[in-house]
């Protein structure tokens, strides 16, 4: 990730996420995470409202565990007309007696800048 995306868009801890049966945090809620964190450089390179148009990948690299803290990582990859590609990384810090920061996820997803009525509007020049 570049310097820009060196401070986490988004910090919480996975205490109260829901987990499986095997006590993993739900792929679901990660995905969810990270979509609200990769909204967040959209929104401001936007000035704007924008909507989530594709998930292009999402990759699971290690489970996520109850207790672990949650970083997640975005930036912008690419930029056209109306639409912006982010990259998104998911960190996890376990185990506070011996710390280790491990990378859990990464996804790339496309968000379009909209005008009011939800349709898309060019992006503001930067």
């Amino acid at each position: 990730m570049s310097p820009e995306a060196r401070e986490p868009q988004l910090r919480l801890p996975a205490a109260a996420a829901p987990t499986n049966g095997g006590g993993d945090i739900f792929g679901g809620w990660i995905m969810a995470q990270v979509d609200i964190a990769g909204s967040i450089p959209a929104v401001r390179r936007a000035r704007g409202r924008v909507v989530t148009v594709a998930v292009q990948s999402m990759h699971f690299r290690k489970s996520v565990q109850r207790g672990d803290m949650v970083s997640i990582y975005a930036q912008i990859a690419q930029v056209g007309r109306s639409s912006m590609t982010v990259d998104v990384e998911v960190r996890v810090e376990r185990n506070p007696v011996q710390p280790e920061t491990l990378v859990v996820a990464d996804a790339r997803l496309v968000y379009v800048a909209v005008d009011a009525d939800g349709r898309p509007r060019a992006l503001p020049p930067e």
